[in-house]
């Protein structure tokens, strides 16, 4: 059983989908286990384990009945969650992601005060969740 089972609702799946196909094998090791560019679900594990999931955000509006809701909120905001991901290689991973439809947030920094010899960097996928990749 999985302990931990990350989902992320997007609005953008195709776009996503495709992000995440290209950067989780060599950032993580995940392969696809389950979907397609069309939605509306997809996951990703390493060793039977799950890595991601992504969900159409309707598809789960609609089970919750709460299509009606707005999907985001109303003018910019702080971010209430963030996928991290840690790598061998901050500005490699950075480079890649950005490759492949990130978008930059705070580019590869040190961060000594955060633990020693520790570097991450900070992008959004294209649905807008923020992601911070570290490595020490």
């Amino acid at each position: 059983m999985d302990a931990l089972y990350p989902r992320l609702l997007v609005t953008r799946f195709a776009d996503c989908f495709a992000f995440y196909g290209a950067v989780l094998p060599p950032l993580t090791g995940a392969a696809l286990v389950k979907g397609a560019p069309e939605g509306p679900y997809a996951n990703w594990d390493v060793a039977d384990q799950a890595v991601l999931v992504l969900y159409d955000r309707s598809a789960m509006a609609a089970a919750l009945a709460t299509a009606d809701l707005p999907a985001r909120p109303a003018a910019p905001a702080q971010d209430s969650a963030m996928l991290v991901f840690r790598v061998d290689d901050v500005d490699a991973a950075l480079a890649l992601c950005l490759r492949h439809g990130g978008t930059p947030a705070v580019g590869a920094t040190d961060r000594p005060e955060w633990g020693p010899g520790l570097r991450s960097a900070h992008l959004r996928d294209p649905d807008g969740h923020l992601i911070e990749l570290q490595s020490y």
